[in-house]
């Protein structure tokens, strides 16, 4: 089986996906997309509803180095909520500049949401701009209170 790739929509961005079966190898965002389709839970995610993609499995987090335990601690943040670099370097056994150089190097974005991890005084950074970090705690927050609001 070969690896997919497609792109859906993020907003203003386009969320492009390589992926085989339910492992996701690569994500990134762009200004345009890539023909191709996207698994279902990533698409409903970028859609504004509340998905645990946590389903998915990652490339990120295997093996056993500091950077899959980094990976792995970020994927156990639940949606809507956010960490600090600390608190997850405290969890993992590391320091908070380990865990952003992690998060830098995220290969797959979303699966392991790094944008829940915040700097301890403001937001902190997100590549490739901190607007989609904002876009996205922002979708969060809203599909949160839409469960809440329906009882889920």
């Amino acid at each position: 089986m070969e690896i997919t790739g497609g792109s859906c929509r993020l907003g203003l961005w386009y969320v492009h996906v390589w992926w085989r079966g339910e492992k996701i190898h690569r994500i990134r965002f762009a200004r345009t997309g890539i023909p191709g389709p996207v698994p279902a839970p990533v698409q409903q995610y970028c859609a504004g509803h509340p998905v645990d993609l946590s389903v998915l499995s990652t490339i990120a987090c295997e093996g056993d180095t500091v950077s899959a335990r980094i990976y792995q601690a970020v994927r156990d943040v639940p949606y809507g909520t956010t960490v600090t670099y600390g608190e997850i370097a405290a969890r993992v056994g590391t320091s908070p500049r380990a865990v952003g150089r992690a998060m830098a190097r995220n290969p797959t974005p979303l699966v392991v949401p790094c944008h829940r991890i915040v700097a301890a005084g403001g937001i902190g950074g997100f590549t490739p701009t901190p607007e989609i970090k904002e876009y996205l705690l922002n979708l969060e927050k809203k599909g949160e209170n839409k469960r809440k609001s329906s009882g889920q």
